[in-house]
């Protein structure tokens, strides 16, 4: 079963732009052979990490959106766990995610929907009705009131 998974990595802040093209093509690679499929491939930059991480503060993160099943996932978790220059790995399942953000988006857009709407207008006839018993009902309140005093 194919699900959506996304795979953010970090490597080393030394590593050549070269090196990390080598690295995210030997994982591009593993991906086809067992049954799945690279979406995307985002080079996210240098950036500070928000903790030390085996002695670095800094680090280069990338981000691949990858469609497959479980043992695609495990394969290159396996290599990333082995690959020297990578110092931390995370895989997020998105299928789910997916689904959740789907129907969120699709109960907001129905409530705006009812709250742009204008309310029903009345017709003639019901709004001639309607008012009619009303000030029979505040009569009588204001004559009790003139009454007692």
């Amino acid at each position: 079963m194919n699900r959506t998974y996304e795979l953010m990595f970090i490597v080393r802040p030394d590593m050549t732009e070269e090196d990390l093209d080598k690295l995210i093509s030997t994982l591009q690679s593993v991906v086809p052979p067992a049954g799945g499929n690279v979406v995307k491939v985002e080079k996210m930059g240098k950036r500070r990490l928000a903790y030390t991480v085996r002695r670095f503060h800094d680090g280069i993160y990338v981000l691949m959106v990858i469609e497959g099943g479980g043992p695609v996932m495990h394969e290159l978790e396996r290599r990333l766990r082995v690959s020297e220059p990578v110092i931390k790995f995370l895989t997020v399942r998105m299928d789910e995610e997916d689904k959740r953000l789907t129907k969120v988006k699709a109960l907001r857009a129905s409530r705006k929907k009812l709250s742009a709407m204008p309310p029903p207008q009345p017709e003639a006839p019901e709004a001639v009705a309607a008012p009619a018993p009303a000030p029979a009902a505040a009569a009588p309140a204001e004559t009790t009131t003139q009454a007692s005093a």
